[in-house]
Parts: C-alpha cells; structure tokens; sequence
C-alpha cells in the first residue's frame, strides 16, 4: 500500500476550475500537494455532445455519425462543439498564449477526428467496407477528446498557479501499440515522482480490448479503480458537486437530506443498479477485492469529510440509509402457462434477448407462469426486445408498461415490520404498490409504483423511515 491517494473529479466539479483549485488541489488530506493522482471527466455535458445525451438519449456527434454514410449532420455538431470547447478556453485561459496553445491541443484533436470520420464515410460507402463494424472504435475515439481537453487545460493551469502538474495522457491518441488497460497505466507512471509531481490523468485510456464496449460511460471510473489498485493507493476519493445523501436533496428538500457518513460497497452496488452510481459495479470489484477505501466527498463543501465506503462496514443498528429511486423504466411482462414448472429455459432465452439490445436490468419478478424485467433503457429498444420475444414465443401474452422503481436501502436493514411499514408509508400517500422486492440478504426493497408517484414516493419513504429520527446521519430504526 503506496502512501498516495487516486482521485477522480467529475465532469460539474471540473465546470469550476477555481473550486477545484482551491477546494481540492489546495485543500490536501495530508501536509503537501503531492502523493496524489487526480483522474478528471470531460468537462459537463461535453461527452454528451460527442455520444450522445445520457439522459435523453439526444444524438450527439457519434450517434449522429452511426445513423448512415448519407446524413452529414455530424459535422454540424461537430463545428458546435469545436465552438463550446473554445469557448470553454476563453474563459479559463486570460493569458493570450495559453489560450492560444491550448485552442492549438484540442483543435488539433478535433481536426483529426474530423478527418477520420470523413475518410471513413467515403470508404464506407463502397460495398466492401461495412461502418457498422467501426462504430465501437469511433465511439471511443470520440469519447477521448473529452477528457484530453480537460486534462490538459487543468494541468496547464495549475503550473501556471505554482503546482507541479503533469498531463498524463492515456487515451492512446495517434498510438502504434494497442495494449491492455494495466499495461498502459504502469507505462505512463514508471517515470513519475508522486513526491513532487501531480498528475492529470485522463479519464478515457485506450486500451487492446475497448473500454467501452465493457463500460461504455463509465470507463472513467474504471480507469481511475485501475489506478488506485495498480498504484497501491491508501484511498480512493471521488469529487462530485454533491453528497452521497439519504436521498436526492432536489426532491426531498435540502434541509431534510443528509450525508450518510459511511456506508460499504453492497449499498453502492445497489445504488449502481438504480443508475445513483457512487461508483461503477466493476470499478468498485477491484478497490473491494483490494482494500482500499473509497471516500466520496463534495467539491464544494471541502471541509465535509465525506462519505467513506469500505468492505466491512456494517451499521452499529440495523438502519435505512438511502431511499433512492429511478424513474423510465419499462416492464416487460411475458405470461406463458405452458411455462409452468418449466420456467428456466425461458427465462434464459428471454435474458439473452435483453443483453443482445444491451437493456439493463434493474429488477426481475417470477411467478409459476409470467416472468416481469424491469428495464433502464429506451422505448426503442424495449420495442425491439417485445419483438424478438413475440417471435419466439408466439403463445405468450407480452405486455410493457412505463413504471418507476423507489428502494430503500442499508447496510443492515434487519428489523422486525420494516416491509410493512414501509408500505404504510406508501399507502398513506395512496400510492399504489405494482411489485415489490426484498432479498434474504436485507440490503433492499424495492417497489414498483406508477411512474407519476414516484416523486411522492421518495418523500414518502424519507420521511417516514429518516425525518421521524433525529439523527446526524443514516437513521436507525432498531432504537
């Protein structure tokens, strides 16, 4: 175990250069600005612009590109980005010649993009050459210009401000040598002296198999878990514009929300699944399996110390420490009688129907003859998916409906009558209860509600379960 931390700030946190600057580079946990790594995002709602929108699905420049060797709408978006990201330097870089090499580095980023993709259209539109088989190394040639750009700004100006930063980029750009995620990491850090130098790391590392085709838009977390376990760091810090609170403060208030303080890697894993990621399922497996704490912290509260997640944290009392919740998500329910007492073969099929159009499954119901997923994913996709399941199984009865999913969730929520009553807290708003769920290893329940109750829900359930208590942190209900 090394004595330096990996840090990953997040895309809003790198919105402000100042806050980051003085809440997170001058704000150490130590005695000194080095014997740390910091991991940065694109800048917010850049990466957007270059795949797609991750919440509405908006096409940027990629999906733009991917809809057809005919339609040229990428460039368009392309010269828009190319304005924001200039804009973006006009306003850290006063300093005409900063501004001018750093318009420089990622122009010359985008040009060359510009060019790939230009090249790639015309070479595609003769009959031997198929785009579709291109797609997943455009998407991440794409996706690493985000975070070149950030970096680089953030590690010039912080020279300019007297810190000893260093661009460490790993997105492989113009590379001759296609190698494996760990490899490119211990290749950039062999030469660097944490003692007196900080790194910038990209957030994107262009690696032989493609981070994205396994994380798709989280492969800046598992670039910054690689680094923390290849680097043996003591901790693993992440930096958002929030808390990792009892629940959403923009919907239960900010008055009644509060950070949860400490919590283990089971709790984050549930989160994931809902989409309220602290962290990546995958990137979290490998801090877990080594050890290392991670702490996420909120870059414009400096002097909070965060919430620490670890391994072996279990609450001192069976407590509720998150009520989250995810909103667009679409049941698909398969009713098949001749699948009573013989459901496995079925539900395999329909599994792998789901993870061929890459529907995330948050929840799943089974009964003797109907299997229910409930599915993260778009309309689109989810008609697909009803299609293909139509076609082998053209017995069934297949019916999709638009929910919402609200959990609550905790280390230790063993307690006596907590399901029941947390469906009185439902009930008491009239909401109704579609499904719901509770594991044997108490870590969640989860309910299926009509997606427009979802924010009364919420409320509900914080409530009813973390208002009542008067307490500093996740609350307790074995008091």
């Amino acid at each position: 175990m090394g004595f330096h931390s990996v840090e990953k700030i997040g895309g809003t946190s790198m919105n402000d250069y100042a806050a980051v600057r003085d809440n997170i580079i001058h704000r150490p946990a130590g005695d000194t600005l080095y014997q740390r790594v910091f991991v940065v995002s694109a800048y917010g709602g850049v990466t957007d612009q270059l795949l797609e929108h991750k919440k509405t699905g908006q096409p940027g420049i990629f999906a733009s590109f991917a809809n057809g060797v005919k339609d040229d709408s990428w460039q368009d978006l392309l010269i828009e980005l190319k304005r924001r990201l200039f804009a973006i330097n006009e306003a850290l870089f006063p300093e005409r010649d900063l501004l001018t090499r750093a318009n420089e580095f990622i122009g010359s980023r985008l040009n060359e993009a510009e060019r790939c993709l230009t090249d790639l259209k015309k070479l595609c539109q003769h009959g031997h050459f198929a785009l579709d088989i291109h797609l997943a190394t455009v998407r991440e040639m794409l996706a690493s210009i985000g975070e070149a750009h950030s970096a680089w700004n953030t590690a010039q100006l912080l020279q300019r401000d007297g810190v000893n930063a260093c661009f460490v980029d790993l997105t492989g750009w113009k590379t001759n040598r296609h190698i494996s995620l760990d490899e490119r990491i211990q290749s950039a850090f062999k030469d660097l002296d944490l003692d007196t130098q900080l790194p910038i790391v990209t957030g994107y590392a262009h690696t032989d198999s493609g981070l994205m085709s396994s994380f798709d838009r989280g492969y800046s977390e598992m670039t910054f878990s690689r680094l923390a376990v290849i680097t043996g760091a003591r901790e693993a810090i992440i930096h958002k514009e929030f808390h990792l609170s009892s629940a959403d403060p923009r919907v239960v208030g900010n008055e009644n929300a509060v950070p949860i303080g400490r919590t283990n890697y089971d709790v984050a894993d549930q989160l994931a699944n809902l989409g309220m990621e602290a962290i990546h399922p995958k990137a979290a497996k490998g801090l877990r399996q080594n050890q290392i704490p991670l702490r996420v912290k909120n870059t414009f509260e400096p002097e909070h110390s965060g919430t620490l997640i670890t391994s072996d944290y279990i609450s001192d009392k069976p407590c509720v420490e998150i009520i989250a919740g995810c909103r667009g998500i679409f049941a698909i329910e398969l009713f098949n009688q001749d699948m009573a007492g013989n459901y496995a073969q079925s539900d395999s099929a329909i599994l792998g129907i789901i993870e061929r159009f890459r529907g995330h499954v948050v929840s799943k119901d089974i009964n003797a003859n109907t299997i229910t997923h409930y599915l993260s994913t778009n309309l689109k996709t989810v008609k697909r998916i009803c299609r293909e399941l139509e076609n082998l199984f053209p017995e069934a009865e297949i019916n999709q409906q638009k929910v919402a999913i609200v959990s609550a969730i905790g280390s230790d929520m063993q307690v006596p009558g907590l399901l029941a009553k947390t469906v009185a807290a439902l009930a008491e708003q009239d909401i109704s209860v579609l499904a719901m769920h509770q594991s044997m290893r108490q870590v969640d329940m989860q309910f299926v509600i009509s997606e427009d109750d979802w924010e009364s829900a919420i409320q509900s359930l914080h409530r009813y379960l973390v208002e009542v208590h008067d307490h500093g942190r996740a609350i307790c209900l074995a008091s």
